[in-house]
């Protein structure tokens, strides 16, 4: 089937003449007709004739011999990045009928290389979720069931919630994901694939909506680890209209995949050993130790003593640059505008109308924090605490090549549910944000399958910008697992 296939087996196949980008393409289109309106994991779908042009367009360069590193690969793009002429909404109403005038770098970048748009996946509104149940166009639905209560609609994770599911089901080869504190990792370890978070600034914002710019970072959703990093290759790259954009070499990351492991230090950071871990996520850590020893790696204890401070600083400086951006959404440039007598009145009624709870919320804590008299208190002791996080893994990288952790502190979990505690909500990024606040980079690979019969990931933290030792250690665990399982919502099912 080959909604089934990952893209370095369809990127073979391709090249082998086995199929056509245009019968890829078809096979996509087909799985999104049939199981996107129970799914909800697109938003915006690009017209079938757009896709088929240019899956031909990559046919050719194939038949011609000179085809980019992702040509004829169909993918979902997060409705996050901005897409020229193609409906951009960050879930929001507030952008409801947005079209971008232009590209983002990313979405540039992956189209130079051949890519084959499907749509705008879904999202927690402006990306402020874990759960993707946010959205102003309804959730998006995990294509995993419990064995127990298939009945059960489950959350696929936040906030590259429509991502992870269309990847997970066969609605796309892989998609684009956007991480804050979490939004690839975790909605990666909810539907069983690959997710990576890139060392801030290897993949330009230019052209992605904004949460909180100094923790946003742009990353690939997959079915492998592989696939992870050919698709990387083709998203990152220096930006001069990004002034946090790395101008460092961009690495054949894919190649390091299936390299030796033997002789790496591994280490195990004992705070993630929080009270209260699920038995099944500590197990499965345990067994992800035991894989790596046998692969040749070194395990050794290490600690990171502020990660405990991880969330409480995350959940100040986050909704502070995002009361900050969110500011440009007043109903007078673009977006949403509710007519009112005054001026003032025009943006209390656009944004009352645009936003919606959750988005509503973090404008106001982060509006809160940086008023006068509170700065010092929470927006600044906050940063100072950043500082301590990203000197511990500093330090713990000294005499570790990489970090394994749990990627979420459970498996998916009902929609709905935690809806009302939002401490609880925030928990589900326990382990996802001391990595985003250091900017270093982060790989979630799914591993097993909990009691339930829902999956559950490892994930592996590198150095800054060495994304390749990520990969490979990925890979080993990978190669180890065996994660071959499929959810029961799939493209190819029963076939």
């Amino acid at each position: 089937m080959l909604s089934r296939l990952t893209l370095t087996q369809a990127r073979a196949g391709l090249s082998a003449r086995k199929f056509s980008a245009r019968e890829l393409a078809t096979a996509h289109l087909d799985a999104i007709t049939r199981l996107n309106p129970a799914l909800n994991a697109y938003i915006t779908t690009l017209p079938a004739q757009d896709v088929l042009a240019a899956a031909d367009a990559a046919d050719a360069r194939y038949a011609a011999g000179n085809p980019g590193l992702m040509d004829g690969l169909p993918i979902g793009i997060k409705d996050l990045f901005c897409t020229k002429g193609v409906r951009t909404t960050a879930a929001s109403k507030i952008l409801a009928d947005f079209v971008p005038p232009y590209e983002s770098t990313v979405t540039a970048n992956l189209l130079r290389e051949g890519a084959v748009f499907l749509g705008k996946t879904n999202l927690d509104e402006f990306a402020m979720g874990s759960a993707n149940m946010s959205s102003a166009f309804g959730p998006a639905t995990n294509p995993w069931q419990k064995a127990s209560d298939p009945s059960v609609a489950l959350v696929p994770g936040g906030s590259s919630g429509g991502s992870s599911a269309a990847v997970a089901a066969g609605l796309a080869l892989a998609a684009t994901g956007t991480d804050t504190g979490g939004s690839i990792r975790q909605p990666a370890a909810y539907c069983g694939i690959v997710g990576l978070k890139p060392t801030y600034g290897r993949c330009s914002r230019w052209g992605v909506i904004a949460y909180a710019s100094s923790l946003d970072q742009a990353g690939p959703m997959t079915r492998s680890v592989a696939d992870a990093g050919l698709m990387l290759q083709a998203m990152a790259g220096f930006d001069e209209r990004d002034s946090t954009s790395s101008n460092r070499p961009v690495p054949a990351f894919h190649e390091a995949v299936g390299k030796s492991v033997k002789g790496l230090r591994v280490g195990i950071p004992a705070e993630y050993r929080a009270p209260g871990l699920p038995a099944e996520i500590q197990a499965m850590w345990d067994q992800g130790i035991a894989w790596l020893k046998d692969a040749g790696c070194e395990v050794v204890d290490v600690s990171l003593p502020h990660t405990r401070y991880g969330l409480t600083s995350y959940y100040i400086i986050a909704p502070a640059e995002c009361s900050s951006n969110l500011a440009r959404y007043d109903g007078i440039r673009f977006g949403t505008r509710v007519d009112a007598p005054s001026l003032d009145g025009v943006y209390e009624a656009s944004r009352a109308a645009g936003f919606g709870p959750e988005v509503r919320n973090r404008i106001l804590m982060g509006t809160y924090v940086l008023s006068a008299g509170y700065y010092d208190a929470y927006y600044l002791k906050a940063q100072k605490v950043r500082t301590l996080i990203r000197r511990d893994f500093e330090q713990a990288f000294e005499n570790v090549d990489v970090l394994l952790t749990p990627t979420a502190p459970s498996a998916a979990f009902a929609q709905g549910e935690n809806m009302n505690d939002p401490v609880q909500m925030y928990l589900n990024d326990i382990f996802t944000v001391p990595a985003s606040l250091a900017g270093v980079p982060a790989l979630s690979v799914p591993v097993g399958l909990d009691g339930a019969g829902l999956p559950l990931g490892l994930q592996v933290i590198g150095r800054h910008f060495d994304e390749e030792t990520v990969l490979s250690i990925g890979g080993a665990l990978e190669a180890a697992a065996g994660f071959t399982h499929l959810p029961a919502v799939h493209a190819g099912a029963g076939a």
